[in-house]
């Protein structure tokens, strides 16, 4: 987007939802019957609590110093959503915050829907940190989680003496994992969450701190992995983490068979779960 295109679209952005805001909405009297719908220029300055001339500059997209403060002051005053709030910042040439998260990370019957869509395949949910969110029965299976709920993968890939069970090459797949951790944290932005995950692992694993040492950062992209399963034998999948534009707070990861032996397998073993009594 030029710089010419987006100070036009700021403009009407800007326009349609000043016009869409009513007065008693903004908590102001009605008044006398207004020739144009929505709020006044002057009136979003002062709700915002900026000045009358700057909000027409910013209206009409002229080259002035904005911030997020005052974006954000804006955005309220005119009764934005938080996609639109993000996307005034983009328009007004700003990096964008990152998108506001539900406080508790759950899964609604959609992406239920999803986990046991893919079945006889393994999927599960994990949140920003790794931690297990919720899978379908095939993965609680082939990851071991069938009788407890699984705590942080990250952490469970380090000090759970399952997961090495159950990766024939882990020494050789440590390093992606760490990697792809570093990506996720980097693209969700360091907090007080990752904090306190860094701190347990390195406390519990002189492994992880060492590969963490490394500083590598890889994108989780689609990764082939080797496992072995107690009833089944070994099974190839390749794993891919999916995030999900309207759940930012979680990421679905899918699991899909490499091979004849491998699909064939992880079907018998989802036949088998199914059948199992309640």
């Amino acid at each position: 987007m030029t710089t010419t295109v987006r100070r036009t679209e700021l403009t009407e952005f800007l326009r349609a939802h000043r016009a869409a805001v009513s007065p008693a909405e903004a908590g102001l009297p009605a008044g006398p019957r207004r020739r144009t719908p929505g709020l006044r220029r002057e009136e979003v300055a002062v709700l915002a609590g900026v000045g009358v001339s700057w909000y027409q500059w910013l209206e009409q997209g002229r080259d002035i110093t904005v911030s997020g403060q005052v974006l954000d002051a804006v955005a309220r005053v005119l009764r934005l959503t938080d996609p639109e709030r993000r996307h005034l910042y983009v328009l007004a040439g700003l990096n964008p915050p990152l998108p506001t998260e539900p406080a508790e990370q759950t899964v609604g019957a959609d992406i239920t829907r999803l986990l046991d869509g893919w079945l006889p395949n393994p999927a599960h949910v994990v949140d920003r940190y790794w931690n297990f969110v919720a899978a379908n029965a095939s993965a609680r299976s082939l990851f071991g989680w069938e009788d407890t709920i699984a705590g942080n993968c990250l952490i469970d890939f380090f000090t759970d003496e399952l997961y090495r069970a159950r990766y024939p090459h882990w020494e050789q797949v440590a390093p992606t994992v760490v990697a792809h951790y570093r990506h996720e944290m980097t693209r969700h932005g360091p907090d007080d969450g990752y904090t306190a995950v860094l701190a347990d692992i390195a406390e519990r694993s002189t492994e992880f701190a060492a590969l963490w040492s490394r500083q590598e950062v890889k994108p989780p992209n689609a990764t082939v992995k080797t496992l072995l399963h107690p009833r089944v034998g070994e099974l190839v999948v390749e794993g891919r983490m999916l995030h999900l534009p309207d759940r930012p707070d979680v990421a679905l990861v899918l699991h899909t068979p490499q091979n004849a032996e491998s699909a064939a397998r992880i079907a018998e073993l989802t036949a088998a779960l199914a059948a199992q009594p309640c």
